[in-house]
């Protein structure tokens, strides 16, 4: 074909994949454990191009580990069922019926429709949960909170919510490196048994953390830390990270984030990178690209 008749897009698209060299080779073999969020995968299409991109890092050499939440369509079946739960601290109170429908929607529906288009895009997706294998066990997760009139800090039950004491990733080592994506939900078994329903934040840093993974995504609904002109910042030490908690920059919701950053680089993860999972191909841009795509978080 003469070089006039090929159209420009088609330059811009062989300038862009060589572009993506150097990075592929950057995170060739290496794990990437990606934490997908409720609220990024309520849109059917978005959630199709998130597993476009997932196949695109297994088919780079890349080893891809998937964990998933689901707050939103754990709501959304608890208002159906007539059962309501309430919000403490900022974690769902779960009692015994609401940890049955916890793990239907979080090890059941949601997971599978994740490796469902994973499959239909050509990868190959194994869906589990923190059970299989005991690869998660958890205890229950104490909290405390200070009381609006008084200040004076009192513990709270969160019923059946946990947190990790224990990863065991041979189920995991059996499966990366062999053209498999393991999709995991954020349930556990306790150390005696019963079930426990863990954030998927703090499971994607624990088992990041085990894997000793190169990168932790946190995929989520903000763009990543804004600094106090609520511009986004892209890059950060830890040292930088705690100092913008201790002195509020870093408030409400995000410090939970950003302590699991903490954990996940404590335990050996390389970078964790706070990203709005609502930007179309934001793991790509994040990993293949030079422009990044939310804040990065480094040793």
């Amino acid at each position: 074909m003469a070089k006039d008749h090929i159209p420009a897009d088609a330059h811009e698209q062989a300038r862009i994949l060589s572009e993506a060299l150097p990075h592929m080779q950057r995170y060739d073999d290496q794990i990437i454990v990606v934490k997908y969020g409720g609220h990024a995968m309520g849109n059917e299409q978005v959630a199709r191009d998130f597993a476009r991109d997932i196949v695109l890092l297994e088919q780079t050499a890349i080893n891809p580990v998937v964990v998933h939440g689901g707050g939103p369509q754990i709501g959304e079946m608890l208002e159906k069922l007539g059962i309501k739960s309430e919000f403490k601290g900022g974690l769902r109170v779960t009692d015994a019926a609401t940890v049955e429908i916890v793990e239907m929607v979080l090890a059941g529906s949601i997971n599978k429709q994740i490796v469902g288009f994973i499959n239909e895009a050509g990868g190959r997706a194994v869906g589990l949960c923190g059970k299989d294998g005991n690869m998660v066990l958890a205890k229950k997760l104490t909290r405390k909170v200070a009381d609006p009139g008084s200040n004076i800090e009192k513990a709270i039950d969160l019923g059946f919510v946990g947190e990790p004491t224990k990863i065991d990733t041979t189920v995991l080592d059996q499966i990366l490196g062999r053209e498999l994506i393991p999709v995991l939900a954020p349930v556990a078994a306790g150390e005696n048994g019963g079930t426990f329903n863990i954030n998927a934040d703090t499971f994607a840093g624990a088992i990041a953390g085990a894997l000793k993974a190169k990168r932790l995504l946190l995929l989520t609904d903000v763009p990543g830390v804004l600094d106090k002109s609520k511009k986004l910042i892209k890059q950060l030490s830890l040292k930088e990270a705690r100092k913008l908690v201790a002195d509020g920059t870093i408030s409400g919701g995000m410090i939970p984030k950003v302590e699991t950053c903490f954990e996940a680089l404590e335990k050996g993860v390389e970078g964790v990178v706070i990203i709005d999972g609502k930007i179309p191909h934001a793991v790509l841009l994040e990993l293949l690209t030079d422009h990044g795509a939310g804040t990065l978080i480094q040793r």
